[in-house]
Formats: structure tokens, sequence, C-alpha cells
């Protein structure tokens, strides 16, 4: 009985300080981002519905306007934001005119705000959660999935899975965050091994990932 109620203290010591090491992950990726947020401008687009047509109208409007921002001039995170104020009608007239064009009866409203993100992978990068300035367009309702990406630095057109950091963008995300947060997000993996250390030590010889 002595032995299973030292057993069971030692258990809830070893949870507790595993739960303890993931909180302090997460306060570490919310300090992270509220470093590196100011520097940052991501892209937002919110669907209508989650139909499949509304799905692929979501993609195809973000493609559009992708190309519009891409080719507007700006070449900082000020500069887009200037633009998007100085635009948002045309902008969201052209939206608008796309939308019929494909048939919708939608209407799309564009414009700058915060937003929260999860931890998203752009490629060799990794961005903590945390709330984030964004050129953020809504289509009709709103109500479906969004799709984000990073708008300045450019990484709107790398594959999440397989793709690498441009390296254009990746002079300039170093250019904008101290060495150390630079190096937190292009090696988040040293972040993920500190929590996993725990599980390793409460699950001898488990497979962590």
């Amino acid at each position: 009985m002595k032995y299973q109620k030292t057993l069971l203290m030692s258990a809830s010591c070893f949870l507790l300080a595993f739960l303890c090491s993931i909180l302090w992950g997460y306060c570490q990726d919310g300090s992270l981002a509220d470093r590196i947020a100011p520097r940052i401008l991501r892209f937002h687009v919110i669907a209508n519905s989650n139909t499949r047509q509304d799905q692929v109208v979501k993609n195809q409007v973000r493609v559009m306007l992708l190309e519009v921002l891409e080719n507007c001039g700006a070449d900082s995170k000020e500069e887009f934001c200037t633009y998007i104020e100085e635009n948002q009608k045309e902008l969201e007239s052209r939206a608008d005119d796309f939308l019929q064009s494909l048939g919708c009866d939608q209407r799309a409203s564009i414009c700058v705000t915060q937003a929260y993100f999860p931890t998203k992978a752009y490629g060799d990068l990794t961005l903590p959660c945390g709330t984030y300035d964004t050129v953020q367009v809504v289509l009709g309702e709103g109500r479906g999935r969004n799709w984000w990406c990073v708008l300045y630095p450019a990484l709107c057109f790398v594959d999440s899975t397989h793709g690498i950091v441009p390296e254009l963008s990746r002079k300039e995300l170093r250019s904008l965050l101290s060495e150390e947060d630079f190096s937190a997000v292009m090696d988040p993996d040293t972040r993920i091994r500190i929590r996993l250390k725990f599980l390793e030590i409460l699950m001898p010889g488990a497979q962590t990932y």
C-alpha cells in the first residue's frame, strides 16, 4: 500500500512537471509572438461558408488578390498597410466584380485589422501562435473555413509542407528580428524538444514527434 502511494505521488509529480513544461512552452511562444508580431503582416481570407463551392471561391479570390498585392509596389509592412487603407474601396470593388464573374452574389470586405493565428509552418519557418496585424478579407457571411499566410515578408507562395523560405524573404526577416528570435522561428525544433523532454522521462523508450 505504501509502495502504491509512493508510486502514485511520483507519477503525479512527473505529470505536474510535464504540464508545467507545456505551459512554459506556450508562454515562451506567446512572448516570441509578442516580439515578432509588430514586424510581420499576415493575409487572412474567410470564406462565406464551408460548402465546397464557397471554399473554391475563397481560393480563387485569394489568388486574385495576392497577385494584385504582389504587384502593388509595397516594399514594407507599413507600405502594404497604407496601400490597403488608401485603396480599400477599389480593392473591394475589384473583388466584388471578380465574385460576380464567378457567378456569386457575395460581397467582399477588406481591411487591416488584428487577428489571432495558431502556430503555423511556412516551409522551414514556423511562426508561433499569437495576435498579428493582418490584411483580412471576409467573403459574404464570413462563416466558412479560413486561409492565411504571411504577406510581409513574402511567404504566401511557399509550400507549407515541403517549401523553403525564399532567400530574399529570409534576409528581410533576419533584418527585422533579433538574431535570437530569427533563430527561434527558423529552428522551432529546439523549443519542441524541450517540451517533449518530460514526456521522455515519464515514458522511457516512447517515441516522440
